[in-house]
């Protein structure tokens, strides 16, 4: 299996590395000849080789031996699997350097999984030395050579001091951001303004709004919300407020309304009733949250349970003018399928659809869960029909999903079509599937037909 998978890494096409140090790639797309690898494969090969790393004693010499087509995406893919073991990925990382010239891509990746696991002796020790390897290359203009630290993992450095309790540190990586050749834009503001709520020193976090404004950057939603998450992580409702407040009298309004700002920061501080409170407050006065706070403060009460209020108040919002997106309908119809109310499940349904989406399976397949849980599952199969038709086709998990209900019902013949089904449409099933439908079969005297699908099985894993 090992050499198969290898096989698969070396046919793989990748994007060549080119001579700057920051580039980007394309996802490797699957070969469509018959019998060439395809992406599920390679990734498959990418999983196998984590693994080495993870479980080998030693590693480099299990790697020596496969002699790995070595390029920028395998060293990325594999560094990304490994973004929670920092040992693993520092010592993958220095092997693959011996096969190939690292991009920023793969640095920077490398750097996060670093910061997330508190090395950050190791963090500074990788960027020093990439930026002294880039000031030796020859035959490279001099703007190309400086390495570059991108603003966004400046700000994960900078988030990750903050959520350990260090904000000198973050201070300081904010201060180092020309060393790092990278501008304290708006994005690096809010970072180190996180960093300080964390630590609770809220005085500094709005002192550094003031110096932001001073220098002519304008705050966005996020420099509001993580001032105000955190006044109400301790309990400051008043502070929030007033700073709100403050900031609306100096001209600088934010993206959205106050009010909306304060219950996604009641919410992100747990205060689900406080939250709940103004939102009904709200509706009385006759104002209509924002859509995104619409979505926040309902996935927050769904996951208590309260199905009840979340109808209500959708019902609410919406004779005040309010249009839910497809966010609205990813989470509520979920949430009443799971509890039985499928009425509610198809007129949400067919909300969204008047609305201009189009049904795909996140949206359907929780309805037709729904329907077998309940015993109806002649609705679900006549539903699970009109939406191969009109709606998205059905991938894998959904298939699965159906072949399982099916199987937990006593359908064991529905469940080997639609089985039957999934391998006409190019989708493989998991061998759970097989074991369920071919047992279900067996025990209802059809043995002959399970027969054939544990001969389908093989067939497929064959190939």
């Amino acid at each position: 299996m090992l050499r198969f998978t290898v096989r698969l890494l070396r046919g793989a096409t990748s994007a060549a590395i080119s001579c700057p140090p920051r580039r980007r790639f394309n996802t490797l797309a699957p070969i469509p000849a018959a019998g060439a690898p395809n992406k599920d494969a390679y990734f498959a090969a990418i999983h196998q080789i984590t693994n080495i790393v993870r479980r080998d004693i030693y590693p480099e010499r299990t790697l020596n031996k496969l002699n790995l087509p070595v390029n920028s995406e395998l060293v990325f893919r594999v560094l990304r699997a490994l973004s929670h073991s920092p040992t693993e990925s520092i010592r993958f990382f220095t092997w693959a350097r011996g096969h190939y010239t690292p991009t920023s891509i793969e640095v920077e990746e490398l750097i996060k999984t670093l910061a997330r696991g508190k090395r950050y002796a190791s963090m500074w020790r990788l960027i020093t030395q990439m930026r002294d390897q880039s000031r030796r290359m020859v035959n490279t203009p001099e703007h190309e050579r400086a390495f570059c630290v991108s603003a966004e993992t400046v700000c994960f450095i900078i988030e990750e001091y903050g959520k350990g309790g260090l904000a000198d540190q973050a201070v300081e990586v904010f201060n180092k951001c020309s060393s790092l050749n990278c501008d304290q834009g708006v994005e690096v503001y809010n970072s180190l303004l996180f960093a300080l709520c964390e630590v609770k020193m809220f005085h500094a976090a709005y002192a550094l709004i003031r110096r932001m404004v001073r220098k002519g950057l304008v705050p966005n939603k996020r420099t509001y919300a993580v001032l105000v998450n955190g006044w109400c992580s301790s309990g400051k409702f008043k502070e929030a407020q007033e700073f709100l407040d403050e900031m609306s009298k100096k001209g600088f309004n934010p993206p959205v309304r106050g009010r909306d700002l304060l219950i996604e920061g009641l919410l992100s501080a747990g205060y689900l009733e406080t939250a709940k409170d103004m939102v009904k407050k709200m509706n009385k006065e006759g104002f209509v949250p924002d859509v995104n706070t619409f979505n926040s403060l309902v996935e927050a009460i769904c996951q208590s349970g309260e199905i009840d209020f979340c109808m209500e108040m959708y019902h609410g919002v919406r004779e005040l003018g309010l249009v839910p997106d497809i966010n609205s309908y990813k989470i509520l119809i979920p949430a009443v399928s799971k509890v039985g109310r499928m009425n509610d499940a198809f007129k949400l349904l067919h909300r969204s659809i008047e609305e201009g989406h189009r049904p795909f399976p996140s949206l359907y397949a929780p309805i037709i869960k729904g329907l077998c849980r309940i015993g109806k599952f002649d609705d679900a199969f006549c539903f699970f029909g009109e939406m191969k038709v009109k709606g998205h086709p059905p991938n894998r998990p959904v298939y699965t999903m159906l072949i399982t209900m099916c199987g937990r019902g006593g359908r064991s013949l529905e469940a080997a079509n639609y089985l039957i089904e999934m391998t006409e449409m190019g989708l493989t099933p998991i061998s759970r599937c097989f074991d369920l439908v071919a047992d279900g079969l067996k025990n209802c005297g059809k043995h002959d037909l399970a027969k054939r699908i544990e001969q389908l099985e093989v067939s497929l894993s064959t190939v």
